[in-house]
């Protein structure tokens, strides 16, 4: 564990750290100045339910560096409960807010997930990592692109392709990893790396390389502070999300927020 200087806030036997992005970026940006590496998990109500029930799930957050909440139900659990977390620390926030600070420092980023190169479009048709990868350096000043991947669906399943994968990964020699790839596999991807790039910082960081790309929209930031993204992004993908969302991540939260006050 590289962080010693942060409590952290047990919510439902998951411990978040107490720490806001700003925090998260300098800490970061430290530990990469001190040759060390680490990984950073920013759970939401989704992940916190699974980790209940799912060994892996578990033994991915307690492989964390940094565990922060993405999720306005799990800040006001915390708050609730008389511990209160400063901030919702998203990863589709953080993506932005660490290429900054990497920048300033001269390091670099490899980008890896998004949306496949759209096929018959002609030559030159760049894929959404690339994409993302390039909006990130034009609006981020002195940040290197180390590399990107935007990895063929299934692409795990094949031990040589997944050993390939890895290895185009760490001969690049990044100084962060973002990890698009939806969860668990990106934690997956995560934890296979970061032996391999023990002077490198990870994340998983689910939609926002497609949100950087362009490829979909993140909503409007008045939702991302009332604790309504997720009522967007259901919007958004209804047949895959309702299921989830409403009959399981819903009564899950609402139990976490009525056991709250209990822990005072």
């Amino acid at each position: 564990m590289v962080i010693e200087a942060f409590d952290r806030v047990q919510l439902d036997g998951t411990g978040f750290d107490r720490i806001t992005e700003g925090e998260v970026v300098a800490v970061v940006r430290e530990a990469l100045a001190c040759g060390r590496g680490g990984r950073i998990i920013t759970p939401n109500i989704d992940i916190l339910r699974q980790a209940q029930v799912d060994r892996r799930v578990r033994a991915h957050l307690d492989d964390a560096d940094l565990i922060v909440a993405d999720g306005m139900p799990l800040v006001w659990a915390s708050r609730l409960s008389g511990t209160p977390l400063p901030e919702r620390v998203a990863g589709s926030s953080l993506i932005w807010s660490l290429s900054q600070g990497l920048g300033r420092d001269g390091r670099s980023i490899f980008v890896i997930g998004g949306a496949p190169a759209t096929e018959g479009v002609g030559e030159g048709v760049k894929d959404g990592a690339t994409r993302a990868a390039d909006r990130l350096a034009a609006d981020c000043p002195g940040l290197r692109i180390a590399g990107t991947l935007c990895p063929d669906f299934g692409f795990e399943r094949d031990e040589i392709a997944y050993a390939e994968f890895c290895a185009k990964v760490a001969d690049a020699q990044p100084d962060l990893v973002f990890v698009g790839l939806g969860f668990p596999k990106q934690e997956d991807v995560v934890s296979r790396l970061r032996g391999l790039l023990p002077q490198a910082w990870l994340i998983g960081c689910g939609a926002a390389v497609n949100f950087v790309a362009g490829d979909v929209d993140r909503a409007p930031r008045w939702m991302q502070r009332t604790g309504l993204e997720w009522a967007h992004r259901l919007g958004s993908e209804p047949r895959r999300l309702a299921g989830r969302y409403l009959k399981h991540d819903a009564p899950y939260a609402l139990r976490l927020l009525a056991r709250a006050p209990r822990r005072r």
